[in-house]
């Protein structure tokens, strides 16, 4: 069977079709190959059809199978048949220590979202394989075992670690009483296990039980046999460094703006001060801008008459496609991504306003995040109902998260975001008091530290006296790092002068962010108890989505 390799993205395309000099190569019915985020809804539903007997816990969310590609987006498979996703491997990389002693499926896999990863890892942990029931006669598990393989391999790392199901201790545990004992009679021959007799086939080596792995596997009594290949390649030829895909831009320049509230007279007016800062930040060779929240409130002067704010943001909804259109050629002209603040948005499928951050990407790309948390004053002065997804969105430096304002004092959420592999969250904010600014800024420094990933935060100044809680404005705009010695004194690369319009512009090093959770005088995310806690997602249909539809 053929084995084609692409040299970028890491990815390789293994064809069961055959071809010959005498006839053009058809195009194949079955390929194997990394998967990609187009292919989520097909992962989620095969492993929906594969994992029905365990329940809604069983399956992947969405959210988590985000996470998967942007923590180790090549060891993420795919088997495709005629067009059809049916079969699934998920893989990350991990520490020798970690992955040979005793460990439950939820801890080493970060809940599911892969978010142990270790870059520097030495073994790769298997996550999950599954294959449709309907294509079992295709060998497929044989096949994305090899690709594993390959790709462990092709890493130059010691071998592949995982928990593998023991389905027949269910049946045999009143004879037996021990999943040790149930193991030593598969290996030895005496009984065959499905999954245990075909990875022991495949040269795989029982090292031992884990108990409690994965309660919910009834069959297996929530046990399971601790599997390890090791790698006959391993400390001979080339080095992962040689065959490793080419890097991301490691270091990202981020600009805060911190934008002043004035009247202005028509859209045209508006328009000017927006694309002011965009052009200034461009010239700086920023790769993000980010801007206040409700920044857009200063169309409101343009009537300069007093309304009811219910009537005032209803009205300001009309002007959602022009300041879409706006942002996005802006992003397109400067080469710029620009994460939009928010801007209140009326669906014209449930007719609420959502308070919603319309982040324009410098490929042409619109996407948008609403904001799940309305602050009561926004819920009672302007009828803001709150969103139900949070998801990351990709860009060119990996992805990101976006929190407005009072969301950023929910840590649920930024580490819903982390899990999925963010690694800046952007914070535009309005607060009209120094109390209600430092709620927001401690808690999005909290969200620097405990996650270890970068926060920034723009906000608004100046005041608009004929709208409705706009009326006075308190910001200082920042670029906040975790609190280790590889980043800024104080966890600050930038700030601004209180209420002064202005920008605070810094670069934030990706890398950094990656030693630190690995090997940082503390280690956050990779310290965390999942024996003990977790936090649950409810996958809810997304409300993030591609906003130029």
């Amino acid at each position: 069977m053929p084995l084609i390799w692409q040299p970028f993205p890491s990815e390789f395309i293994m064809t069961s079709s055959k071809t010959s000099s005498a006839k053009p190569a058809a195009k194949p019915r079955l390929l194997l190959r990394n998967a990609t985020p187009q292919d989520i809804a097909g992962i989620h539903a095969l492993t929906a059809k594969v994992y029905a007997g365990l329940g809604p816990q069983g399956n992947y969310t969405t959210a988590q199978l985000r996470g998967h590609q942007h923590h180790f987006p090549q060891g993420q498979f795919v088997a495709i048949y005629d067009n059809a996703i049916v079969g699934y491997c998920a893989t990350f990389r991990i520490g020798e220590a970690l992955a040979l002693q005793p460990h439950d499926w939820e801890g080493i896999t970060g809940r599911g979202y892969a978010a142990r990863h270790d870059p520097k890892g030495d073994w790769l942990y298997g996550m999950d394989i599954c294959v449709d029931p309907d294509f079992r006669g295709l060998r497929l598990g044989q096949r994305l075992y090899n690709a594993r393989k390959q790709l462990c391999e092709r890493l130059h790392l010691k071998g592949i670690v995982f928990g593998g199901r023991m389905p027949g201790l269910g049946r045999r545990w009143q004879q037996l009483k021990s999943a040790e004992d149930y193991l030593e009679r598969v290996r030895s021959g005496a009984l065959r296990d499905q999954v245990i007799s075909f990875q022991i086939r495949n040269a795989f080596e029982p090292i031992g039980v884990l108990r409690g792995y994965l309660p919910m596997d009834h069959e297996s009594r929530g046990y399971a046999t601790h599997m390890i290949w090791r790698n006959p390649a391993y400390g001979s030829g080339s080095s992962a460094a040689e065959s490793a895909p080419l890097p991301r831009a490691r270091t990202a320049r981020v600009a805060a703006v911190q934008y002043q509230q004035r009247a202005v007279q028509s859209f045209e007016d508006f328009a000017r001060q927006v694309e002011y800062f965009v052009d200034v930040v461009a010239d700086y060779k920023a790769d993000f801008v980010l801007l206040p929240e409700l920044f857009t409130l200063q169309l409101l002067s343009i009537e300069n008459r007093d309304a009811p704010a219910a009537e005032a943001v209803a009205a300001l909804t009309r002007y959602t496609d022009r300041i879409k259109t706006l942002l996005s050629e802006l992003a397109v002209s400067y080469n710029i991504n620009i994460v939009g603040g928010s801007h209140p948005t009326r669906d014209p499928i449930d007719g609420h306003v959502y308070n919603i951050c319309y982040v324009c990407l410098r490929n042409g790309a619109v996407h948008e995040q609403r904001k799940i948390h309305p602050t009561p004053n926004e819920r009672y002065w302007w009828n803001i109902t709150g969103g139900n997804s949070l998801n990351v969105i990709e860009t060119d430096f990996g992805p990101i998260g976006v929190l407005i304002c009072y969301d950023a004092e929910f840590p649920e959420l930024a580490r819903h975001l982390v899990d999925q592999g963010a690694q800046i969250l952007f914070v535009p904010f309005c607060t009209d008091e120094r109390q209600s600014y430092q709620r927001v800024r401690y808690c999005a420094h909290a969200r620097a530290v405990e996650n270890q990933c970068y926060v920034v935060m723009a906000g608004n100044v100046g005041n608009l006296p004929s709208v409705e809680n706009m009326d006075i404005q308190y910001a200082q705009s920042c670029v906040l790092t975790p609190c280790d010695f590889a980043f800024a004194r104080d966890g600050i690369a930038a700030d601004t002068t209180p209420n002064v319009e202005m920008v605070a512009i810094a670069d934030v090093q990706l890398d950094s962010l990656a030693a630190a959770r690995q090997h940082g005088t503390v280690q956050n995310l990779k310290d965390r108890r999942f024996d003990l806690y977790n936090v649950t997602w409810k996958d809810t249909p997304p409300q993030i989505r591609d906003a130029a539809d």
